[in-house]
């Protein structure tokens, strides 16, 4: 288990202190929330994107608009909209409040004005952590994840944490490393400010 301690409140207070020493909150049963520290870690590698030849089509055609921080609760309602979800009211009202600090932020991919996907996350020093991703839309949660990773490359960002490999975010470039590892690059992120806006 990669869990390191649960409790009964979430704070913004815990979590800010929380992403800089690796870890990250989830909600559990009885409306506890369990805070996660993996023994192995995603990261996407900002010169490692991986763009497919159908999603090439996809970008290139540009039938979509990308925004950030228009919508960020829209966004996290969007990653709720699951059969099972961590994302509860206290995750609204902290992440929202992190938001409006300055905190968290969000990508919005809109086609023809509807919110069709997007994806949000925490940002401290040169290190973004991806929460959370979805599409109402084919691809369109990829085109976010691809803005993200666009928008970091230009500010100059050392890491981009997604927490968990999945087979399908390994399509996308996704790779995993040891904790020792990550946490050595999060040390070095940490010490460099990069603005996100």
């Amino acid at each position: 288990m990669d869990i390191v301690a649960v409790t009964r409140r979430l704070t913004v207070e815990d979590v800010e202190a929380a992403y800089p020493q690796g870890i990250f909150p989830m909600s559990a049963a009885g409306g506890l929330f369990t805070w996660h520290r993996p023994s192995r870690r995603a990261i996407l590698p900002l010169d490692g994107f991986h763009v497919s030849r159908s999603f090439a089509r996809t970008l290139r055609q540009r039938q979509f608009e990308v925004t950030f921080n228009r919508d960020f609760l829209g966004v996290m309602r969007g990653c709720a909209e699951r059969d099972s979800t961590w994302i509860t009211r206290e995750f609204y009202e902290v992440y929202g409040e992190l938001h409006r600090r300055g905190r968290a932020h969000s990508v919005e991919v809109w086609v023809e004005g509807q919110l069709a996907g997007g994806t949000y996350g925490v940002h401290f020093g040169g290190a973004f952590f991806a929460e959370s991703k979805f599409h109402r839309r084919t691809d369109m949660s990829k085109v976010a994840l691809h803005a993200l990773v666009e928008r970091l490359r230009e500010r100059r960002f050392a890491l981009l944490e997604v927490q968990y490999l999945t087979d399908h975010l390994a399509t996308l470039g996704v790779i995993e490393i040891a904790g020792r590892e990550y946490r050595r690059r999060l040390a070095e992120a940490l010490t460099i400010e990069c603005p996100f806006d």
